[in-house]
């Protein structure tokens, strides 16, 4: 499926009650040829209004974030596990991320990214299986890919969540500053 086909196919989407409450849809946004694919786990209010990922403050800070490490949100893909914004910005369930799952799945086969970003718990787990994200964010993690045999994840806290405990940003800056060196690694590795 080509760029231009899935996003009309996710502007149409009907498949899960998500679409009733939506001002606009959320594809994501920044570059389809971008090494780094950051996937939280749904648009909010902010996000609803505008189409776009990440742009109220847990966005203003993803994009701090980003700026800290050398890039811009133009170099990067940020997108979301659902598409559409969830009631009252509550976790979306489990029918409505298997609806979206496959417009993920298939951005990520057109992208082909060498690190997929988790960010928060929710998104980690369409990933990564059997894991605490106190546990093991920051920490890089291969496991199936989608468009490879070995995808590397990272997973990270949502930035939602420095917002709210502000002992929460010093260690997202410090699990986002290792971004450079894995991308470094992956690019040494065979």
């Amino acid at each position: 499926m080509l760029k231009d086909e899935l996003l009309d196919k996710i502007g149409d989407c009907r498949l899960c009650g998500l679409c009733e409450g939506r001002t606009n849809v959320v594809p994501g946004d920044g570059s389809w040829e971008a090494d780094i694919f950051f996937v939280g786990e749904g648009p909010g209010k902010d996000e609803d209004l505008q189409g776009k990922p990440f742009v109220g403050a847990a966005g203003r800070l993803l994009t701090e974030m980003i700026e800290s490490i050398g890039m811009s949100r133009d170099e990067v893909f940020i997108t979301n596990v659902v598409k559409c914004r969830p009631p009252s910005n509550r976790d979306p369930l489990p029918e409505e991320v298997k609806s979206c799952w496959p417009y993920l799945e298939h951005q990520i086969k057109i992208i082909k990214p060498k690190l997929i970003v988790t960010l928060g718990r929710h998104s980690m787990a369409r990933f990564l299986s059997g894991v605490k994200i106190s546990e093991v964010h920051g920490q890089p993690k291969r496991a199936e890919g989608i468009w490879q045999d070995r995808q590397v994840f990272l997973p990270l806290y949502h930035p939602a969540v420095a917002l709210y405990d502000s002992r929460k940003k010093s260690v997202l800056f410090k699990d986002f500053a290792k971004i450079p060196l894995i991308l470094k690694k992956i690019d040494e590795s065979p």
